[in-house]
């Protein structure tokens, strides 16, 4: 991995993901966008593994709810935004120039 791609999984992830975990999971995935898809699949499923709301009467009241939306909203960013490794014409546009010849479908005398 170079520090592009680096730099583009800490903007995506946030500067305190472990560079040297970022480097592993490259190697076993080879694709940016599939090392921060995972990353944030894991912090995903870690927060619907625990009680998204959490109320002790009088005392306390926790919401994760809107921490769960944020990290889904995140994880459509990452795979729409183009990732330092994405071919080129992966957008799907693919805008080609052809010409041709326009010709009569019946000869004229």
């Amino acid at each position: 991995m170079d520090e592009f791609q680096r730099s583009w999984l800490l903007a995506q992830l946030g500067p305190d993901t472990d560079p040297a975990d970022l480097e592993r999971r490259f190697f076993r995935l080879r694709a940016v966008r599939a090392v921060a898809l995972e990353v944030l699949g894991e912090r995903r499923a870690k927060l619907l593994g625990d009680p998204l709301k959490l109320t002790v009467d009088g005392v306390v009241t926790m919401d994760l709810q809107e921490n769960l939306r944020g990290i889904e909203r995140q994880i459509d960013a990452v795979r729409q935004t183009p990732a330092p490794d994405d071919p080129e014409d992966i957008d799907g546009e693919g805008n080609t120039l052809a010409t041709s010849f326009m010709v009569p479908s019946r000869r004229y005398r």
